[in-house]
């Protein structure tokens, strides 16, 4: 990736002059756009859109129109890409579901339309148990969702039990195409993962 400064600077003095350094993060625009259809094209869907769902979640609860069937922890965590992300929960946690982008593309059944329920990833399997739950939960509300594997991926959950949490852990999210490029995905995804969220915490 080649970064270019709207500056005229052509030395890293005249560059450090301007504040920019080494490290520093950069930010790309994400060109949002929201089509008539229903497709979200934008860069950082992964994993804003999850963050989004999981406020929509919280709003819901708040709001009196959600009511939980247990104490229910959500944990935002900015570390996912590098593999640690969730190596500290609370103490009391026994099951814990990912909400990240549901992979779409060659090999794979989810579009951006699904909630994506992942059985495996690069790690192994997620727990049968939990994993089952999810796929008869989104049957039961008819929810339109696939089931994959993920050879060259990895979660949160992943790094919950790389940390020694002894836990159920599954995985699932909207169907997201092009990650970590300009990112597409569809209202009906986000729609269809924020009902399995809310069948399974009500439940």
């Amino acid at each position: 990736m080649e970064i270019l400064l709207d500056e005229n600077v052509h030395s890293q003095k005249g560059v450090k002059k301007l504040g920019i350094h080494n490290g520093d993060f950069i930010a790309m625009d994400p060109r949002t756009v929201v089509t008539e259809s229903g497709y979200i094209k934008s860069r950082f869907l992964d994993d804003k859109l999850s963050a989004a769902i999981l406020l929509g979640l919280a709003r819901a609860v708040q709001t009196g129109e959600i009511t939980l069937s247990r104490k229910v922890t959500l944990l935002f965590t900015v570390y996912e890409e590098v593999g640690h992300g969730a190596s500290c929960l609370p103490s009391d946690t026994m099951e814990i579901v990912s909400v990240d982008m549901g992979c779409v593309g060659d090999g794979l059944d989810c579009t951006e339309h699904m909630v994506s329920i992942c059985a495996k990833d690069s790690v192994g399997p997620y727990d049968y148990e939990l994993t089952t739950r999810l796929i008869e939960l989104a049957k039961e509300y008819e929810l339109d969702y696939a089931v994959d594997v993920y050879p060259h991926y990895a979660s949160d959950a992943d790094a919950a039990l790389k940390s020694g949490y002894d836990i159920r852990h599954g995985l699932i999210g909207p169907g997201v195409y092009a990650s970590h490029n300009y990112e597409r995905s569809h209202t009906d995804g986000v729609m269809n993962t924020y009902h399995l969220l809310k069948a399974f915490v009500t439940q």
